[in-house]
């Protein structure tokens, strides 16, 4: 979802509202927000991708010019757009020039009529917004954070008529995100799993603008593999650029992947970008694998790999289970491997383990290390349940959750993944209080 508007009618209120984090910059002075900001927020059981964009003024000053482009950018992308006006203020021609501007990208509109605080605002103001002919304008308080839900139920039903909400990819369809820094070698993998040329591939770092799906069979399975804008570091990334946006679509493939294959340019080790990269995937709970790529190009000798893997080790050690492959998109060299491990970590997110097994795991591990003290008070762990797969989720019944560190929840993960073997996929494990009987 995008929100548009021009300055000051409140849309980074909405956005802080709509998303309860804050991001946004909120001020009195029109042009504040300069930059799209991006967030997640969710409703009746809908997960969205929230962007906040400058307002829109139609000055012919360099500053409002750009603002207009990031604003045509996210309407590039967006699926639903809600148009922000302010019902104090009322209808003006910055607003019907807006709407000119919407009814181009032919995007569902949802006409959202904000600081209408009182019922005599309502009855006075909100009927000449039906002159902007975009469907019913809703009112709306974000400052209140009033009319909030008729709004998000309006941007549903438009999903819903345009068919965003529904999956159209056959059940068993897996999609593979392919990730990395610009010019790290992702469009070259593509196409080599592909066996035909199917991307544009160049040596010129950001040539992939936008994330390209492309369906295909291995093994008799059905995929789609993704192949996304190289991420650079934050402050690389100029906001008025479509770089900007493609970061966002990048790091929204990863949550939306079943699986993220994270590659690294052999040639420049692994660096802090990467080590960041993977820490995205990390937190999205999906499982990886990692493609040392180039490593044809490599001047190597008998302890190089070995010297790779341990900076591997040490660099992500909050990561553990990680998969690491050294190939060459250019010459073929083990490209078969990335197939064949993702297809080992897509069968090892879906295990599970019995409550017999996992309790005998867990209460051996107490029993050998039990937990520090923590205020005064050791956690006593009762039973412990596996809940759900991809990621593998644990859940840990114990009489006070709040005594439980995380450096004790890191030893019981480690615990159970040296009896079982999870490589490639996170774990979950989540306390829960219960009184033993």
């Amino acid at each position: 979802m995008a929100i548009v508007g021009r300055p000051n009618v409140g849309k980074s209120t909405l956005f802080n509202t709509l998303s309860a984090n804050g991001q946004s910059i909120v001020d009195d002075s029109p042009g504040v927000t300069r930059d799209r900001i991006y967030a997640d927020c969710e409703w009746a059981g809908n997960n969205f991708s929230l962007v906040d964009t400058g307002g829109v003024d139609f000055e012919s000053t360099a500053f409002g010019i750009h603002i207009k482009e990031q604003v045509e950018i996210a309407l590039g992308i967006a699926d639903v757009v809600i148009f922000v006006v302010d019902g104090m203020v009322g209808l003006t021609t910055d607003d019907e020039r807006v709407v000119k501007l919407l009814r181009g990208y032919n995007k569902p509109l949802v006409l959202a009529v904000n600081k209408m605080d009182n019922q005599t605002l309502r009855d006075t103001s909100l009927a000449e917004f039906y002159k902007l002919g975009i469907g019913d304008p809703l009112p709306v308080s974000c400052s209140q954070k009033t009319g909030l839900g008729d709004l998000l139920d309006a941007v549903v039903m438009k999903l819903r008529v345009k068919n965003l909400l529904t999956n159209a990819e056959p059940a068993d369809t897996k999609r593979i995100a392919i990730i990395g820094k610009p010019n790290a070698g992702k469009s070259s993998i593509v196409n080599a799993l592909l066996g035909e040329k199917r991307v544009m591939v160049s040596d010129v770092a950001g040539t992939t603008r936008d994330a390209v799906d492309t369906p295909f069979n291995y093994h008799g399975k059905r995929y789609i593999l993704t192949d996304t804008a190289g991420i650079r570091r934050k402050r690389s990334v100029e906001i008025e650029t479509v770089e900007y946006y493609s970061v966002v679509r990048a790091i929204n493939c990863i949550k939306n992947s079943d699986v993220v294959v994270l590659v690294v340019d052999a040639t420049q080790g692994l660096t802090e970008q990467d080590v960041r990269l993977a820490g995205y995937i990390h937190e999205a709970g999906r499982p990886s694998v990692i493609a040392i790529n180039k490593w044809d190009l490599v001047k190597k000798d008998s302890y190089t790999q070995l010297e790779f893997d341990k900076k591997l080790a040490v660099d992500l050690a909050f990561m553990p289970y990680f998969q690491a492959i050294y190939i060459s998109a250019l010459t073929g060299q083990r490209i078969g491997e990335i197939m064949q491990t993702v297809e080992q970590v897509l069968v090892t997110t879906q295990k599970r383990i019995t409550t017999g097994q996992l309790n005998d795991i867990v209460l051996n591990a107490v029993a050998m290390t039990p937990p520090p003290f923590k205020a005064g008070v050791r956690p006593k762990f009762l039973y412990a349940t596996q809940v759900a797969v991809a990621p593998p989720t644990f859940a840990l019944f114990v009489n006070n959750k709040n005594a439980v560190g995380k450096t004790y929840l890191r030893y019981l993960e480690n615990t159970i993944r040296k009896s079982v073997d999870f490589a490639g996929t996170p774990l979950k494990l989540l306390l829960r209080n219960r009184e033993k009987d």
